[in-house]
């Protein structure tokens, strides 16, 4: 069956910065991303596509043929097993629409049926269902945990590893440190106590790093001398760290190499936080944290005593920048200079505590281009139509 996964406005709109550049079923939260949890949570789908904006459904063009029935599911819906076994039972079923309260969870049907979604049957999730989604961008760093714990015993089943060498300490049961074939592990402390340890192909941890799980360490990925990862933190494919993580989800693609401390935060792809960058995740008085939401556009509360930085993709602070308790930072921006700066950053921005200019297309595309080409990559048409069509509508969120 084919499986698409779906964002309403409301949702996009709440989960900004990270969903600028995404569909939330691709955001990375544990090991890998929300849909590749689905896709093995029910075998028998695949996946045809994305629907959210139009701007990025543009690139996940839903392959149906006409008549063609599919599973439509929220893509930030999270999927916890009796969900899963629920939705399951009706996979059989020709159209329905699957229902949380007020949230839609899932449709069953045609292309038609989607677009018509209020006509249909309407199966109700029982109270008893816990229905869980990641509805902010601090719900990502909040599941974490939780999600590399499920991830690794999904994903290590059955797969061939490293098991630490002698210049490795490891505290707690070494079974629960996956060093998956390529990767370099030497003179560090690994710290299964309280949960595993996922370190990925041709990733590099260095000696004096220490990390406690869980923790995960994506593909070709580096850890650098003496970094200390904290419980709860991921660091996607091709990321550098170093100095101190504490609960922190960083997409893919993105650097921390030096000293300072980021905790509670969420990064996107292809950001750089210069040497001694360092943000808050706790407010000096002890309150619960505010943080920005781009629907109602105004500080909301988190209820959380901690939360740090929430960044879009390609954006760069400059070195000893200094963050306060739940900053949001869009896309494409450049932040330096002494102070703190504001606590929302709107998108294509640069400057600090004295204030901020616009960042035009042309100066971002020529440092995103340079950036990418350090990985390997190419800035290519269909991400500088993306990045254009986020520019177009920058200013609304100002």
């Amino acid at each position: 069956m084919k499986l698409i996964f779906f964002d309403l406005h409301e949702t996009w709109l709440d989960l900004l910065p990270v969903t600028f550049t995404r569909c939330s079923a691709k955001i990375r939260l544990g090991i890998d991303t929300l849909a590749d949890k689905w896709i093995a949570a029910i075998p028998q789908c695949e996946i045809a596509g994305y629907l959210g904006e139009e701007y990025l459904s543009a690139s996940d063009a839903v392959c149906l043929e006409d008549g063609e029935r599919a599973l439509y599911l929220a893509g930030n819906v999270l999927p916890d097993l009796p969900l899963v076994a629920f939705i399951s039972r009706y996979l059989g079923a020709e159209k329905w629409a699957m229902k949380s309260g007020d949230r839609l969870v899932a449709v069953k049907g045609t292309d038609c049926d989607w677009r018509n979604w209020t006509g249909l049957p309407v199966i109700k999730v029982p109270d008893g269902i816990d229905v869980r989604a990641v509805d902010r961008p601090y719900d990502i760093f909040t599941y974490n945990g939780e999600f590399i714990k499920k991830d690794f015993g999904r994903l290590v089943s059955g797969k061939v590893f490293i098991l630490p060498n002698k210049t490795n300490t490891v505290i707690g049961d070494p079974a629960l440190v996956y060093i998956a074939p390529g990767a370099e592990v030497d003179g560090a402390i690994l710290n299964t106590t309280h949960g595993p340890i996922w370190i990925g192909s041709e990733a590099h941890v260095m000696e004096g790093a220490c990390l406690r799980g869980p923790v995960a360490i994506g593909d070709h990925s580096s850890v650098n001398m003496g970094a200390r990862i904290y419980p709860d933190t991921t660091l996607g494919p091709w990321c550098k760290v170093g100095g101190e993580l504490n609960n922190v989800v960083m997409q893919g693609y993105s650097n921390k190499a030096h000293d300072g401390f980021l905790g509670n935060a969420v990064i996107g792809e292809w950001c750089n936080l210069g040497a001694g960058c360092t943000a808050s995740n706790l407010k000096n008085d002890y309150t619960p944290v505010k943080l920005w939401n781009y629907r109602t556009r105004r500080f909301e509360k988190t209820g959380l005593q901690f939360c740090g930085l929430i960044m879009g993709d390609h954006s760069k602070a400059g070195i000893n920048t200094m963050f306060n308790t739940g900053t949001v930072v869009g896309v494409g921006c450049n932040i330096h200079g002494t102070g703190f700066p504001r606590n929302f950053i709107a998108s294509f921005s640069e400057g600090g505590a004295s204030g901020f200019i616009d960042v035009q297309l042309p100066k971002f595309f020529a440092t995103a281009s340079i950036v990418m080409e350090r990985r390997g990559r190419v800035l290519d048409e269909h991400e500088r139509r993306l990045y254009e069509s986020i520019f177009d509508f920058a200013d609304t969120f100002k």
